[in-house]
């Protein structure tokens, strides 16, 4: 797999409309994610890191009882990549029953 290269800041503001609920904010892609119940917030985690393991990029993950918030930015660039963008679509296709906030 060829190393990702940086988005720049404007390539990164372009692109963003296209995800639902994500904003670019502290070097990374971060959006919040609001479920009815703990178990359901817990449920989209595991799904998360199945998908993350499956494209072999890793997500930071925080969870306060029903919101989630992920912060997605590529390590190795040391910023945000179109790895990011990847994930955060597949993420958004997974997100059914929440609430982005």
């Amino acid at each position: 797999m060829a190393r990702p290269k940086r988005l720049s800041d404007a390539q990164i503001r372009k692109a963003l409309p296209a995800l639902q609920g994500w904003r670019f904010s502290r070097g990374a892609l971060r959006c919040e994610f609001k479920f009815e119940s703990f178990s359901k917030a817990v449920q989209f985690v595991v799904k998360v890191g199945g998908l993350a393991e499956a494209s072999d990029h890793h997500p930071d993950i925080d969870i306060r009882y029903c919101v989630v918030r992920l912060a997605l930015h590529t390590h190795d660039v040391g910023g945000v990549s179109d790895r990011d963008f990847s994930l955060a679509r597949v993420i958004d296709g997974q997100s059914a029953g929440r609430n982005s906030v």
